[in-house]
């Protein structure tokens, strides 16, 4: 993208609604309608897979597979799978944060009954759910049975299930297939849903000139479909355990570095597949996706493999990955790869290079600018054009959160550099706006000026992360005033 544009970091699940939760309903598109009133043409959103008890987007039990927790249920009773009005339970869930095991509860009853009055009627056999079977069996029939096969076997993940089970074997997919058909098809029609009403949505918003910037994880988690189902691809033992796991070593911010424990591609198998899971996974994503993030994109040219049972990150090592010939066939197939790399942290020469080979922007933060000094990357007169800039990221504190924390010399230089004492944070996003980088994205939560009681995540933790809503009583006509104002000064279109 070389034109200079703007847009807006929110995740759907941070979207106001009745239901505990955003949806992919009517506040969605009301969404889309306010990006278009405010002159943005990006909606930027996390990973939308089904997500795991961290309720992390990065930690999804199938790569591939929409999060049902997104389904709009008003649209249910529209098209006739659910007969009579719903409750209007606004009362029964917090407003400004998501209580996941509450929604789930309130939402599965409906979503039972309305999958039971879609087989009453024939679902299984409409045009658009056998169009949309033809079009994603490859990866939906091992999800479905997966899912069935969680729900219903003991054990703490798929490696103690019954060994021919966890071999994948075609006799046992069957016969669990008929045990548990009715939660396999629950699973096909909730995934049905889901991308029936996503599409819809995409095309709504493209309608209006607005792209959406989707994400991709670059691990999988070990307790997930994917590996379940293509256990050659992953570095695993004789008992389908990891033989090493993802992380990062350690590092200026932590003694210990970070263990993720994610499995670790086999890139060899991948290579003698000719990278045939991986370029799926990339069109099934331009197909959802106007753009798309490769997160942890450092993982695509080397990799920190941590021995299996390690309690640290500290005993790994690199090694080679081969994301160059990845990117290198899939732009032989779809020319121009609408693809941005978060480039974050410590990047060595061959990841740039790997990134400027195939023109891929690269990402920069501003709360990151102020640790050093004048030569700090982060800082707006340091960057390309190539870039994406933001005020901070999902895992980033609120810029007015952080503003109020930064101390010490990182203060005295944030002031030095805005030549004030008096920053805000519409000076932050005036400053992210005003960059040279073609692309700019703001967090919701900084449009809006709020503190670090709305924060998406703290890396590192596990509680009170991915459960920030947007209330809906929040000043939206007003800041997208603002923010349309400072977007055309910048020329951003």
């Amino acid at each position: 993208m070389t034109y200079r544009t703007s847009g807006i970091l929110l995740h759907p699940t941070s979207l106001p609604g009745k239901f505990g939760i955003g949806s992919l309903g009517l506040e969605a598109y009301r969404f889309v309608d306010w990006l278009a009133a405010s002159g943005q043409k990006i909606w930027q959103i996390l990973p939308l897979g089904p997500t795991d008890f961290s309720h992390s987007p990065y930690q999804c039990y199938s790569a591939f597979a929409g999060n049902s927790d997104l389904i709009d249920l008003d649209e249910l009773v529209e098209t006739g799978l659910l007969n009579g009005e719903l409750p209007h339970p606004t009362k029964s869930f917090p407003l400004e944060s998501v209580d996941y095991h509450r929604v789930r509860k309130f939402r599965e009853p409906y979503l039972q009954n309305a999958f039971h009055r879609f087989r009453e009627i024939g679902g299984f056999g409409w045009d658009d759910y056998l169009r949309f079977w033809d079009e994603n069996s490859w990866w939906l029939e091992s999800w479905s049975l997966f899912y069935a096969c969680r729900k219903n076997l003991k054990g703490k993940d798929w490696s103690y299930w019954e060994e021919n089970l966890v071999k994948h074997k075609r006799d046992s997919l069957n016969l669990y297939f008929r045990t548990y058909r009715e939660d396999v098809e629950y699973q096909r029609f909730l995934q049905f849903l889901f991308f029936k009403q996503w599409f819809s949505l995409k095309r709504y918003a493209n309608s209006l000139e607005i792209k959406i910037f989707g994400d991709i994880p670059l691990y999988v988690s070990y307790d997930s479909a994917d590996v379940w189902a293509n256990q050659e691809l992953f570095m695993l033992n004789e008992k389908k355990k990891p033989v090493m796991v993802g992380g990062v070593p350690p590092d200026y911010f932590s003694t210990t570095g970070q263990l993720w424990g994610n499995p670790l591609f086999d890139w060899k198998k991948l290579h003698e597949r000719h990278y045939d899971w991986w370029i799926a996974r990339l069109h099934f994503n331009l197909k959802l996706f106007d753009l798309v993030r490769i997160d942890h994109f450092r993982g695509f040219e080397s990799f920190w493999a941590v021995p299996y049972g390690e309690k640290t990150a500290i005993n790994g090592e690199w090694l080679k990955a081969n994301g160059d010939a990845v990117l290198g066939l899939l732009q032989s197939q779809i020319g121009h790869l609408p693809i941005i790399a978060e480039d974050l942290g410590t990047i060595t020469d061959e990841v740039h290079h790997l990134r400027k080979k195939y023109h891929l922007p690269g990402m920069k933060v501003l709360q990151f600018a102020f640790a050093s000094d004048g030569r700090n990357e982060h800082l707006p007169h340091n960057y390309d054009t190539d870039f994406v800039a933001y005020t901070g990221t999902h895992d980033n504190d609120t810029t007015a959160g952080w503003l109020k924390k930064v101390k010490g010399e990182e203060r005295e230089f944030l002031r030095h550099y805005f030549g004030s004492t008096g920053i805000d944070y519409w000076k932050m996003i005036r400053t992210v706006l005003g960059s040279t980088a073609n692309m700019a994205i703001i967090p919701m939560q900084d449009v809006l000026g709020l503190d670090s009681t709305a924060r998406m995540n703290t890396p590192g933790t596990i509680e009170s992360n991915w459960n920030w809503r947007l209330a809906e009583s929040a000043n939206l006509k007003e800041c997208g005033e603002k923010l349309k104002a400072l977007t055309a000064l910048y020329n951003r279109k």
